[in-house]
C-alpha cells in the first residue's frame, strides 16, 4: 500500500513486503549487504540471497528472534554477521551532514509535539504511515 511513497524517492527497486520468493522478486539484483530489523521467517531468504563475500547485520527481531542458520552457508560463502545496537558517537554528527548536504534524504511521515505522544504512538500502532514519526520535546 505504500509503494507509491516509497517510489517518489527514486529506489532502484521495491519489493513487496513479504515475498514467497525474495530472489525471484530480486531478478537479477545482486545483495552484498542485508540490515534487518524484523528477522522471523524471512530471515533464511535474506541469507539466502547475500552474495558470496556478502554482510549480514542486525538491530532487531520484531517478527522473532530464534532462527535457523546452516552453519556450511556461513563459512563456505564467506558471509559476515554483525549485530548492532550501539553505534559510535560520530556517526550521528556525520548522518546529519549528510543530510544537510543533500545526500540523506530522511522519509519524515509525521511530526508530533511530546504533549501529543499518545498519538503519534497510535499512528505508528496503525502502521498506515511511510516514513519516520518524529516526537518533537
Amino acid at each position: 500500500a505504500k509503494h507509491a511513497e516509497v517510489a517518489a524517492l527514486g529506489p532502484d527497486l521495491i519489493l513487496p513486503r513479504s515475498p514467497d520468493n525474495l530472489r525471484a522478486a530480486l531478478g537479477d539484483e545482486k545483495i552484498t549487504v542485508v540490515a534487518d530489523v524484523v528477522g522471523g521467517p524471512l530471515w533464511p531468504q535474506l541469507i539466502d540471497v547475500l552474495e558470496r563475500g556478502g554482510r549480514y547485520t542486525c538491530s532487531g527481531a520484531i517478527a522473532g528472534p530464534m532462527v535457523a542458520l546452516d552453519l556450511r552457508t556461513f563459512y563456505l560463502r564467506d558471509l559476515t554477521f554483525t549485530g548492532s545496537t550501539v553505534i559510535p558517537p560520530h556517526i550521528f554528527p556525520d548522518v546529519v551532514t549528510y543530510i544537510e548536504r543533500g545526500e540523506l534524504r530522511p522519509m519524515l511521515a509525521a511530526t508530533y509535539p511530546l504533549r501529543d505522544l499518545p498519538k503519534a504512538q497510535a499512528a505508528f500502532i496503525d502502521k498506515a504511515h511511510a516514513g519516520n514519526i518524529v516526537v518533537v520535546p
